[in-house]
């Protein structure tokens, strides 16, 4: 079993995380939430490089009542359908954990990520948004040392999703988030993405602003089916081009470029 603490030092060592990261990563304990999306050995991915795209779908109540349940699940689908058509399909490794911390699946080939249904995505929970996206960074980060530890190239695409400010964090603050945002950008290999559902109150550019994401990399989409579709495309667009090279990754400007 990996030992996440040992791959949180060797980030340190490499200059990859700041002592600020760190301490948010490792105050709590939550060795095990991140463990649990970490998947696939690198010993078991043949790929002479590896991207890695990793989702956070908004499982809180408001989701559902707002009706927009089946958009989300679609959305990630077309992700999903996205990615296996790519080229590239071998080399991108897939992971999706819920806001309110359920994995649906750890790192895995695109070929074995689950579909979003009925079944496996009920919205009916809350929004710990920087409780979670410190989660999620986390392991994101992880994966991304275990690769570079084994010499394997590795770039990064995470989408967070939601459709409101953050409700019900008890650990962290925005502040926590922003600290791992930065260094995670700071080196160039990583995209992270947010997209906030309009819920006619929140405003999403500030929120994420706040957590460290770049004005560029923020979708707005309307409270309707098909700008929430619409937007999960545009994100399967950037994370295609993402995965085909590192020369195209480096010249991705954001959305829309």
């Amino acid at each position: 079993m990996t030992n996440i603490n040992d791959l949180f030092q060797s980030a340190l060592d490499d200059g990859t995380l700041s002592n600020e990261s760190l301490q948010a990563l490792t105050v709590y304990d939550l060795g095990t939430q991140i463990q649990a999306g970490l998947g696939i050995h690198v010993d078991d991915v043949m790929s002479s490089e590896v991207v890695l795209v990793t989702v956070m779908p908004d499982d809180s109540g408001s989701i559902q009542y707002a009706g927009n349940a089946q958009a989300v699940r679609g959305g990630h689908n077309s992700v999903i359908d996205a990615l296996t058509s790519s080229q590239q399909q071998d080399n991108i490794l897939i992971h999706n954990r819920y806001l309110n911390g359920i994995v649906l699946y750890p790192y895995c080939p695109i070929a074995q990520a689950i579909r979003m249904d009925t079944k496996n995505y009920d919205p009916n929970k809350g929004t710990p948004l920087y409780d979670q996206t410190v989660v999620l960074l986390g392991t994101v980060l992880a994966k991304a040392q275990e690769f570079s530890d084994n010499g394997v190239p590795v770039r990064t695409v995470t989408l967070i999703i939601t459709d409101g400010d953050d409700c019900g964090s008890i650990r962290h603050s925005a502040k926590d988030v922003a600290a791992i945002a930065h260094d995670m950008l700071r080196m160039e290999n990583h995209i992270i993405a947010a997209m906030g559902i309009d819920d006619n109150s929140t405003d999403f550019r500030k929120v994420f602003k706040e957590m460290g994401i770049r004005d560029e990399w923020i979708l707005t989409p309307a409270n309707s089916d098909a700008e929430i579709r619409k937007a999960f495309q545009v994100f399967s667009q950037s994370a295609m081009r993402a995965s085909q090279s590192a020369a195209n990754f480096n010249s991705l400007g954001g959305f829309g470029e």
